[in-house]
């Protein structure tokens, strides 16, 4: 028997929402916040600091790319707000840790902080070099242990939220993703054991794993035009999601809103991870 969504195909762009919801998170809400987002001068990532912004937050966004740095900070304070744009290696603790004193002595004590540095490509398990493994896993796990590391002592407590960017890959195996898959389960990990040894502080840390995003690195690199309308096929939302409803997320675990809510992980991913999809090509 044909459910309800069987005879309706949408494309990986139908029916989305054209930008961040002010109607749901109001726009004075963060006014007085401070935030620092590693990763935050593209993709997802900047989605997220442009809501953020869009809220009233003074916001810096970290990158290695000087010029990106600067064109993110420039659409930040476009919205109204103070905005940072800073340049440092998540691998390098030195070097992330001198940019983020700087975005504190220059915006003040941080109230939310966002680990969304990521690095990703293909590889079979038998074809990826030591090296390969070795620079996905010192960028996205050990770049969030960095970024949530250097930010400790610079917190605004109680009340600062913390948030990793995980994905679903951290569940449930991908095809060419053992790399991925093995540091983004450490993130997950290491979100709950923060969460366990730094919520007496008055600190939540929390995780949040998007699916397929349009318009991203993510799915460029990891999506194929051959196999994007089997993977649209399988989401139970039939389509792509946007960096606007990640933000949305993203602005509900960060605010008091989720005030009770720590050591979790929200999808955010139209159902993705209940689906058998296990990335094989044909």
């Amino acid at each position: 028997m044909s459910g309800p969504t069987d005879s309706v195909r949408m494309t990986p762009s139908a029916q989305q929402p054209q930008s961040f919801d002010a109607e749901v998170f109001r726009q004075q809400l963060f006014v007085g916040k401070t935030a620092f987002i590693a990763g935050g001068t593209s993709g997802i990532n900047l989605g997220i600091a442009r809501a953020l912004a869009s809220c009233g937050a003074r916001v810096t966004v970290l990158g290695r790319d000087p010029g990106k740095a600067a064109r993110a900070a420039s659409e930040l304070s476009a919205l109204g707000t103070e905005a940072l744009g800073l340049t440092a290696d998540v691998r390098d603790f030195s070097a992330l840790d001198s940019a983020m004193g700087t975005a504190v002595e220059r915006l003040g004590p941080l109230d939310f902080v966002i680990a969304g540095a990521a690095g990703n490509f293909i590889a079979r398990a038998q074809d990826l070099t030591a090296n390969g493994f070795k620079a996905v896993v010192d960028i996205d796990l050990r770049g969030t242990f960095h970024t949530f590391r250097a930010a400790y002592p610079r917190l605004r407590l109680p009340g600062a939220s913390l948030l990793a960017i995980s994905s679903g890959q951290a569940m449930r195996p991908v095809w060419g993703q053992v790399h991925a898959s093995a540091a983004k389960a450490g993130i997950e990990s290491l979100v709950r054991t923060l969460a366990l040894e730094w919520g007496p502080a008055g600190i939540r840390v929390n995780s949040l794993c998007p699916g397929p995003i349009s318009d991203t690195e993510g799915v460029s690199r990891l999506i194929s035009d051959a196999q994007e309308q089997r993977v649209v096929s399988r989401i139970p939302a039939r389509r792509y999601g946007r960096r606007e409803e990640v933000a949305n997320a993203a602005i509900f675990l960060l605010s008091s809103a989720a005030s009770y809510v720590t050591g979790t992980t929200m999808m955010c991913d139209g159902g993705f991870m209940l689906t058998a999809y296990d990335g094989q090509p044909d």
